[in-house]
């Protein structure tokens, strides 16, 4: 039985036929039980990136991509740019409402910040999400059914380590938890000491 109700595949195997997973990893997984599991075996195990990789195929697409928003917004500073000030509101944007005009603004942020931060990945990650990767006026081609999900991964594994470049491991476990709130039907806002007391260990 898993608690995380946002999660459709009942197996883990539904969704490692799309994502990579480490050869060090592998050995947690466990591919036909609830990916709750695999997850929670991967965090323990301090293979974050790729409890990161099955949790964001897990979430539906608007909560994935609302992650990714999360944990951009957690490192967005004043020092960024208008640039990825802009693709991370126009990520956030398409999470509360997903048309077709605001994914191609996610698109053209995507673009303009070069898939260069968790920002830029969060934009593109909506911009993957459904509509065309062609360009305008060219034939479509829809995106792969779990492409959003590797930019997901991207951006929150990215804000991981830009967090704390010397030791990643406390921001990875705090999105971690955000994402896991997300599947449990929550809104990933966690409290600071909420997300201290659950991390993995403590």
């Amino acid at each position: 039985m898993t608690d995380l109700v946002k999660v459709q595949a009942a197996t883990a195997a539904e969704l490692l036929q799309y994502i990579d997973i480490s050869e060090e990893a592998s050995s947690f997984v466990v591919p036909e039980t609830a990916p709750e599991i695999s997850i929670n075996r991967l965090m323990e195990a301090g293979f974050f990136a790729d409890a990161i990789k099955l949790l964001a195929l897990g979430l539906p697409k608007r909560e994935s991509v609302w992650w990714a928003c999360l944990c951009a917004r957690d490192i967005h500073g004043p020092q960024a740019d208008d640039d990825n000030t802009g693709a991370l509101l126009a990520a956030e944007s398409w999470v509360k409402s997903p048309n077709e005009e605001r994914r191609l603004n996610c698109k053209m942020y995507g673009e303009k910040t070069r898939y260069k931060t968790p920002a830029s990945w969060a934009a593109t990650a909506a911009a993957w999400s459904h509509g065309s990767l062609a360009a305008p006026g060219e034939p479509n081609i829809e995106p792969p059914a779990h492409l959003y999900a590797h930019a997901v991964a991207g951006s929150v594994t990215l804000a991981a380590v830009l967090a704390n470049p010397v030791n990643a491991e406390k921001p990875f476990l705090r999105f971690l938890q955000q994402g896991l709130d997300l599947a449990r039907g929550g809104n990933g806002k966690l409290t600071p000491r909420a997300a201290d007391s659950q991390l993995v260990g403590s």
